[in-house]
């Protein structure tokens, strides 16, 4: 599946507004919520995240086609890196450690204002080093060398 790059720089936008405010409020229930937003991206796929849909529905029809696509893979395997990350900080927000969950929040506010501001997104640059030093899966036969695609 490939995905609009525009969307997941709008997504990474509005998280890091909800981020700043963690960080500004100290609510663990608003971290909470960010925390539901990447899990659903995560789980159910980009199709159905939240912010996804509000770019697809408000905001693309006014912009014209984008120039490219990008893979979903990337962007999916970061929002579970967020989902991961924000569930630390609700930990840490609940079990009454709030440098924890300030911590934790910053680090995922920090990587959505890259993603938003830069277009630089750390979890599909994660997933990217994951995909090239993973090894094979067993079972798996290598590509003949005269039809080898880039990964």
């Amino acid at each position: 599946m490939k995905v609009d790059p525009r969307g997941q720089r709008f997504s990474a936008a509005l998280s890091a507004v909800v981020l700043a405010a963690v960080l500004v409020t100290g609510s663990g229930w608003l971290l909470a919520a960010q925390a539901a937003v990447f899990g659903v991206s995560a789980v159910l796929g980009l199709s159905y995240a939240p912010y996804g849909l509000i770019y697809r529905w408000l905001v693309r029809p006014r912009l014209g086609p984008p120039r490219e696509m990008e893979d979903a893979a990337g962007p999916r395997f970061s929002q579970g890196v967020g989902l991961v990350v924000s569930i630390i900080g609700v930990i840490g927000y609940a079990a009454g450690l709030t440098p924890l969950g300030m911590a934790a929040a910053a680090l995922a506010f920090v990587a959505a204002f890259l993603n938003a501001a830069f277009g630089l997104c750390l979890g599909c640059e994660m997933y990217v080093l994951i995909r090239r030093i993973w090894p094979r899966q067993p079972g798996a036969a290598p590509p003949e060398p005269d039809k080898e695609v880039a990964a």
